[in-house]
């Protein structure tokens, strides 16, 4: 809360996208995976053109705008289940917070092995 009693945006909200993005990357190349398969997993999430991404990327767009600007976010990603940084995602109700979240548990679980298609509950 801040001092006039509204809750504080987390920080992770205003971080560029941008800035965070090569650390997925490497995330996932430190486990033999690649760009492409990171670049298609946020494609898969939030319904952008690899185009719509690379605009997104370039004009350094924050977590909330980056989320807020796709008007076609995966209705598969309710299947994403587990724990990522110690917090349980379907227990996470702030819903920014809970779609990059989901983010995070498809990076992780492409740096654990799991196949492109268990990853995107095909």
């Amino acid at each position: 809360m801040n001092q006039k009693g509204k809750p504080t945006k987390h920080r992770i909200y205003s971080m560029s996208f941008a800035s965070v993005y090569p650390h997925y990357i490497a995330k996932a190349e430190r486990k033999g995976r690649t760009k492409e398969e990171v670049d298609e997993i946020i494609r898969w999430l939030t319904g952008f053109s690899q185009k719509e991404f690379e605009s997104h990327l370039e004009k350094k767009t924050d977590f909330e705008t980056f989320f807020a600007e796709t008007s076609r976010l995966n209705p598969a990603r309710s299947l994403i289940k587990g724990v990522i940084c110690g917090v349980r995602i379907e227990e996470i109700e702030e819903p920014l917070m809970k779609e990059i979240r989901y983010l995070d548990k498809l990076i992780d679980d492409l740096a654990k092995g799991k196949t492109m298609d268990k990853i995107l509950k095909n």
